[in-house]
């Protein structure tokens, strides 16, 4: 049996059966991106990130590492996938036709692309997306001629992506009670002695044993001078009394997450550590304050960027203080749609989700990292996730816990 006949023998009971939201989510969500499409005068889309191929079909898949893509015309959508995915795209996609291609075969893929879109004059693509493949793009250019295709489908996506749906809401409500379950039982088990990997594997225990998906990004668990170090993990290091210990847990439900971060002290805070941990819970309060409807990306950043200037000249900041949350797949929770940092120039509206990763990081000595993901409402920014910002400190007697 080839991935053909694979295809329409578990079609004939099983199409649609993983479908993560009812059709009319996706119809409203097909109907907005056509619109798009219309005003920006594109006759087509030609998605090629997991995350956009899912928002707008349903589509998903652990193995997001072979070609996929998903051609939106005015009248139809047409997903291809690599034969080990068929099942995957039987199962979880809603899309008018689905077209295969042998896996160690990627020749296979452009003839079907560019018959689809041999009738579209301007074609949207993702110039930055990871998985626009040179090898692909440089074949199609040269069938159809280069002039056709243009990089507008990031905006035009984020366009759609950045306000959540109520459905969106909930996943990502679901996302977060997962996420605070992790990180519960992960700072449970936190003790001089342990190690950072048992810290991480009881969180994503947790997780896992409460529903969540795939994580779209590991759990992150650091401690002592490595948790001043940005996006390294754990890696056998043994917790000793006096570390700060970071964590930064995402569950997933339906492909969304909701991120939080949380740091723990065994024994008494420094005074330095003490004062970058409150200055997190001020960016957060100045962030939330502002993040209303209507104000601009950057200009919330830069109210964000003065408080801590006040203060943070020896601790190290990414400058980013807030990145858009949603669907998305490995290697990264990030959705890409938008930041709250210098240089952004979108608006806010009711109901972007964006998580505030508040890490503050002395060089050479430790980090603190606390953190919400919120929701953009009237009255300011609400968190989704739950945790009051507060650095947690070991009490060095046995069975104490945390304070």
């Amino acid at each position: 049996m080839d991935h053909q006949a694979y295809y329409q023998a578990l079609a004939a009971s099983l199409q649609g059966s993983e479908l993560a939201f009812p059709v009319d989510e996706f119809e409203g969500r097909l109907v907005r991106a056509r619109d798009a499409m219309h005003r920006e005068g594109v006759d087509a889309l030609l998605l090629t990130s997991p995350a956009d191929i899912f928002y707008l079909c349903g589509y998903h898949t652990f193995e997001v590492s072979v070609h996929a893509a998903l051609v939106v015309t005015a009248h139809r959508t047409l997903l291809q996938v690599a034969s080990i995915e068929t099942g995957p795209a039987v199962v979880t996609a809603r899309v008018d036709e689905v077209v295969g291609y042998r896996w160690e075969m990627l020749d296979e893929v452009i003839a079907p692309l560019a018959d689809a879109l041999s009738a579209c004059r301007a074609v949207a693509i993702d110039g930055v997306s990871s998985g626009l493949r040179h090898g692909v793009m440089r074949p199609l250019q040269s069938r159809l001629g280069g002039e056709r295709f243009h990089d507008r489908a990031a905006s035009l996506m984020a366009g759609l992506r950045l306000v959540k749906s109520d459905r969106e809401l909930d996943c990502l409500a679901h996302s977060a009670r997962l996420s605070a379950l992790g990180l519960a039982a992960a700072i449970d088990v936190i003790r001089p002695g342990i190690s950072d990997n048992e810290v991480a594997a009881e969180g994503a225990r947790a997780m896992l044993a409460a529903g969540s998906e795939f994580f779209s990004l590991a759990p992150i668990v650091t401690a002592g001078a490595r948790s001043g170090v940005i996006h390294v993990n754990h890696k056998r290091h043994e917790i000793k009394q006096g570390e700060s210990v970071f964590l930064e847990f995402g569950a997933v439900w339906q492909r969304y997450t909701a991120p939080i971060m949380r740091t723990v002290s065994l024994g008494p805070p420094s005074r330095e550590m003490q004062a970058a941990a409150d200055l997190c819970q001020r960016l957060e309060q100045t962030l939330c304050d502002a993040m209303r409807p209507g104000a601009v990306f950057e200009e919330v950043a830069e109210l964000a960027q003065r408080e801590f200037d006040a203060q943070g000249s020896e601790l190290f900041h990414s400058g980013v203080f807030g990145y858009s949350v949603g669907a998305q797949f490995p290697p990264s929770w990030v959705e890409g749609t938008g930041y709250i940092a210098r240089g952004q120039k979108r608006r806010l509206a009711d109901n972007m989700v964006f998580h505030l990763p508040l890490c503050l990081r002395l060089p050479g000595r430790w980090g603190v990292g606390l953190s919400n993901t919120v929701k953009v409402t009237a009255r300011g920014a609400v968190p989704i996730t739950e945790h009051d910002g507060r650095l947690l400190v070991l009490r060095q007697e046995p069975g104490l816990g945390v304070e």
